[in-house]
């Protein structure tokens, strides 16, 4: 299994670093006016597991990811989450990123900011998990970016009905995404 070094995961989000937050004039719950809407309520008990990518939009952090990616989610007794994202490259080796993510409106638990980065126990380059669509049984979920830049589709399982892929390119044009820039990730059962 490859690890990647601070430099590598600097640059590997792997389903949820995103280095840019959003800038600009700013709701007074730090959302953008036309940034898309982070669901209402996120139980993150429940959250927590593994998440299976069906679909993200391509970025540069994922370049080595070829198949098989996902994400592993764990509370920790501070109220933070563990991180774990792992994917298959195109060699089929395995490739590991461990961050971090706390959340940053409490209200909802559906704004987080996330870190890959730990430099002599200091958290580099927080970038904005936006939960902008959850299914109520948290079969499947959408994370997003104020700015839209970034976007992935989650599920428990490595492969979604058509009628749930329906149902998230609805989620997604009432989001403000355009479906057709998140590309499917290869997925193989475990």
């Amino acid at each position: 299994m490859n690890t990647y070094d601070n430099s590598v995961v600097g640059t590997m989000i792997g389903l949820s670093l995103v280095l840019a937050g959003a800038v600009g004039w700013s709701r007074p719950n730090g959302q953008d006016s036309d940034s898309p809407s982070p669901v209402e309520e996120v139980d993150l008990q429940r959250y927590t597991g593994l998440w299976y990518e069906i679909a993200k939009i391509p970025n540069r952090f994922q370049k080595k990811c070829a198949a098989g990616t996902t994400a592993f989610y764990s509370l920790r007794e501070d109220g933070k989450v563990s991180v774990v994202n792992r994917c298959l490259d195109e060699g089929g080796k395995t490739v590991r990123a461990v961050g971090l993510a706390k959340v940053v409106d409490a209200a909802s638990n559906a704004r987080l900011k996330v870190s890959f980065v730990n430099v002599l126990g200091v958290r580099l380059f927080w970038g904005d998990y936006w939960i902008i669509g959850l299914e109520e049984d948290y079969e499947y979920a959408i994370v997003g970016h104020p700015k839209r830049d970034y976007g992935w589709i989650l599920a428990r399982s490595p492969q979604l009905t058509p009628e749930k892929l329906e149902d998230i390119h609805e989620r997604l044009l009432s989001q403000g995404y355009d479906p057709d820039d998140f590309v499917l990730t290869p997925q193989t059962a475990e």
